[in-house]
Formats: structure tokens, C-alpha cells, sequence
């Protein structure tokens, strides 16, 4: 085979990822590492990276949570009772939620 072919097949293939690997952790307070749900997740055509934070009404972090989500869209300070939530998604590489 060609070598600059063989070079090249590596971008190509990029390109074509039906799936992504996601950083998964369901729950995760201020200052400590995940303390439930901590892995990785395969999200598939449908779905996305994402990272959701919860904040008090103050701005004061209170939650993180990362993993796959179907129809993820990004937004910011939605209220929820006493809290604000902000979500990210994103598709672009494996494990690209972990610094949203």
C-alpha cells in the first residue's frame, strides 16, 4: 500500500466516528473527585458529551455531572428550585467533556 495513503487513513477515519467515549461521572461536589458513576461512556450517533453544573442561586458551585446524554444542548442558568444549571455538550473528540 502506498505510504502516503497509509499516512493519511488516520484523518480520514476521524472524520467518520459514528461514536465518541465520554467522561461519565454522576456525582461530583466542589473540591472532591467523583464520588459516584466515575467511568467512561460510548455515545453513540444520537447523543453527546456533556458536563452539567449546578450552582446556588449565589454562584456558588454545588454539583458537577459528566456522561453521555441523548439531544444535548448547551445552555446556561436555567432555573431549577433554588439552583441554577448550566449544561455543555460536546462531540468534537474521546473524552472532550472533561475540561467544559
Amino acid at each position: 500500500m502506498d505510504k502516503s495513503l497509509l499516512l493519511g487513513l488516520p484523518i480520514l477515519l476521524c472524520c467518520f466516528r459514528e461514536v465518541v467515549q465520554c467522561r461519565m461521572c454522576h456525582l461530583q461536589f466542589p473540591g472532591e473527585k467523583c464520588s459516584r458513576g466515575r467511568g467512561i461512556c460510548t455515545a453513540t450517533t444520537e447523543e453527546s458529551c456533556t458536563t452539567g453544573r449546578i450552582f446556588k442561586n449565589d454562584g456558588t458551585p454545588w454539583l458537577t455531572f459528566m456522561g453521555c446524554l441523548k439531544n444535548c444542548a448547551n445552555v446556561d442558568n436555567i432555573k431549577w428550585s433554588v439552583y441554577l444549571v448550566n449544561f455543555r455538550c460536546c462531540r468534537s473528540h474521546d473524552l472532550c467533556n472533561v475540561h467544559l
